[in-house]
């Protein structure tokens, strides 16, 4: 009984284009989905479109509890986007060995998204500035925009690496594991890159599992930590450790860096780079204005922040969206400037302006 296990379970799953044993998991998929004449609708940019209407779900509660309507997130959305694709591709590309030849010498290749190519350090490294601004613009607090743009990502990164696992074009190290995967489909990343029915192994299989983890993590303290700015540093630190330790099986090429050569792939760099520059970003950011505790029943997106009228954070104040809490009311009623807005503010009483107190000063009950 027991020899006819392991052919029942493959006779059980084996799909044509995914086979699970013995002895390994075959997959056979042609990364383009759909041929629409000179145009080519791929898995992976398919992929992308679920991480987003996924991530967005993901978030709502995040988005309620700190004061936020859907109007000023999809603003920020559709800026985070273009600086994760622009700041993605780039970073990718300044990587490649054949940098001169291949892309500045061929600039049009540097828009070739479809022949593979995103790093996602560089979306980190633009994005993170470019919500901080837009939420500066926008009157919210930017740290509490930067934690929301931490759970998107780690939900959509998730999706993200389906797409890398159908592409094959994050693979690991040749092996005989019994979870080792081999590609099977001629147009697959993984045979135009010379592993084609090799078992390797599923290195998009352990960044997804890491991701997983990060983001259950992230979920919790989401629902508990009252410092914006947190949650950001934790996913941060975290993306990078585990990005260093899973490199260890990708089969990337080994560089040297700064003349140390330690037997590292380039984004083991990258990621002591951020870790080491962590360490002083940690420091600034807990002592940043906007990373201080917010008080029960106060809107976390607008706290401490001062009053902009005619900012789109103060529209939004003055026009709750339906089916707002009274007390998510009451947190961006304060932050709306008042009628007799000529008053000077040190005439207002001290229990009227929602201002953080001083540094030593205790919060408020």
């Amino acid at each position: 009984m027991g020899s006819i296990w392991p052919t029942v379970v493959a006779d059980l799953i084996n799909w044509g284009w995914l086979r699970i044993g013995p002895p390994y998991i075959y997959i056979n998929i042609d990364p383009v989905i759909v041929h629409l004449g000179p145009l080519a609708l791929h898995w992976y940019g398919l992929m992308y479109v679920v991480a987003i209407v996924v991530a967005l779900w993901g978030i709502q509660g995040y988005i309620r509890r700190k004061g936020l309507n859907e109007e000023i997130v999809y603003r920020l959305l559709w800026w985070c986007i273009i600086a994760g694709l622009i700041g993605g591709r780039l970073y990718f590309v300044i990587q490649q060995p054949d940098l001169v030849q291949d892309y500045l010498l061929q600039p049009w290749r540097i828009l070739a998204t479809w022949e593979g190519g995103m790093a996602f350090y560089g979306a980190i490294f633009l994005v993170v500035p470019v919500l901080f601004w837009r939420a500066r613009v926008e009157g919210i607090n930017p740290f509490v925009a930067l934690d929301g743009g931490v759970l998107f990502a780690s939900i959509g990164q998730i999706f993200g690496r389906i797409g890398n696992l159908i592409n094959g074009d994050i693979i690991g190290y040749p092996s005989t594991l019994p979870w080792s995967t081999v590609y099977q489909h001629p147009a697959s990343f993984a045979c135009l890159q010379g592993y084609c029915n090799v078992p390797v192994q599923p290195a998009a299989a352990y960044e997804m599992l890491c991701n997983l983890v990060l983001l259950a993590v992230l979920y919790l303290l989401s629902r508990r930590l009252r410092r914006p700015g947190v949650l950001t540093l934790v996913y941060l630190y975290g993306y990078a450790i585990t990005q260093f330790v899973v490199f260890f099986w990708r089969a990337n090429v080994v560089v040297s860096f700064l003349g140390l050569n330690w037997g590292l792939k380039q984004a083991q760099w990258t990621s002591l780079v951020v870790l080491i520059l962590l360490l002083p970003v940690s420091y600034l950011v807990l002592r940043s204005r906007y990373a201080r505790p917010v008080p029960p029943g106060e809107a976390a997106a607008f706290y401490g922040m001062p009053p902009r009228p005619g900012s789109q954070a103060t529209v939004a104040a003055a026009n709750p969206p339906e089916g707002t809490s009274a007390e998510h009311e009451q947190a961006v009623a304060a932050s709306t400037p008042p009628a007799h807005a000529e008053r000077r503010v040190d005439e207002e009483p001290a229990a009227s302006r929602r201002e953080p107190p001083a540094e030593g000063q205790p919060e408020p009950s």
